[in-house]
């Protein structure tokens, strides 16, 4: 067959592998339209006509809708125009398909009502900028006016969780669930009062190293004893206690007494949170970061430790 040969609808199907029914439709839609008809009536098409149905099946495949099809086999706007508009859209609907399915994933998971449920579906769909404000809410609430110390300012960037714009469904949950724990009043009194708590350890010392804090001294000193199995009770414990409540002293300019163990323990109580450990572990996922070390090993070892040695 050269390129002057016109072709049937039967023909058309057997090249092309579409059906007469299909071929008749995008016929009758001026998509693939017959280029003569035979002395009976019937349509006839052209070698032209082969191509553009196998683009148009391409096209179709690809989720385009009739009316771009045809601009695009007519050439009133170009393929990769409309594979550059396409392709973000389906982007988008990744996305959302992302959301959806991190939603109900953390709902058969938690066993969650309905109202917890929508709660977290309209978390999940908050924009950019809607994101930042809420998590600029709650590290407003732990730290606001302390800020202006340098220490506190590269704290709260630390703490900012930046979801990417094509984020894995794991950093989508990771998300929704931040966002919920972000929301908890509890928690968030929490924070306030480890950052104040901190803030005032601050102010009283030695203000050399922004990062180091109470738990920070107990995970240093009480990490060797946990992996020597030192009982937090037993006299073998006796120096380690001593070697992190002189470095606490020192931190804080006051003297190592029984006022200053009672001032460390509840700054290692309040620290010893599990929520605030589970906020920076999913703050590494949605960031992409490495996990983070656990404390809560050292603190509780610590705080056993300085409980029966700090009387009431």
């Amino acid at each position: 067959m050269d390129g002057g040969t016109l072709y049937s609808i039967g023909d058309l199907a057997r090249r092309t592998g579409l059906t007469v029914k299909a071929i008749r439709f995008y016929s009758d839609r001026g998509i693939v339209p017959p280029t003569d008809r035979s002395p009976a009536g019937y349509r006839l098409y052209d070698i032209d006509a082969v191509a553009r149905l196998e683009l148009v099946r391409t096209l179709r495949d690809l989720g385009l809708d009739l009316p771009t099809i045809r601009k695009v086999v007519d050439r009133e706007i170009s393929l990769p125009e409309v594979a550059a508009a396409h392709a973000e859209a389906l982007a988008a609907q990744i996305r959302t398909l992302r959301l959806r399915r991190a939603v109900l994933t953390a709902v058969a998971e938690r066993g969650s009502t309905p109202e917890e449920m929508d709660l977290m579906h309209k978390l999940a769909k908050l924009s950019e900028d809607e994101r930042r404000r809420l998590i600029g809410d709650f590290l407003d609430a732990a730290f606001g006016g302390l800020d202006a110390d340098p220490g506190f300012a590269g704290i709260t960037s630390s703490m900012t969780p930046e979801l990417p714009d094509n984020p894995e469904a794991e950093q989508v949950e990771a998300w929704v669930e931040l966002a919920e724990l972000s929301q908890d009043p509890d928690f968030r009194d929490g924070m306030r009062r480890l950052a104040e708590q901190h803030a005032a350890d601050r102010a009283g010392g030695d203000t050399r190293s922004v990062r180091r804090d109470a738990a920070a001294m107990a995970r240093d000193q009480a990490g060797p004893a946990l992996a020597a199995g030192i009982d937090p009770a037993s006299p073998q414990a006796d120096p380690i206690v001593t070697a992190v409540t002189a470095q606490y002293a020192h931190l804080v300019g006051r003297p190592d007494d029984a006022d200053l163990r009672r001032r460390l323990l509840t700054r290692l109580e309040t620290a010893n949170d599990p929520r605030r450990e589970r906020y920076l572990r999913l703050l590494a996922v949605i960031n992409n970061w490495p996990a983070p070390e656990t404390l809560t090993p050292a603190l509780d070892w610590t705080i056993q430790a300085l409980r029966t040695r700090t009387p009431g």
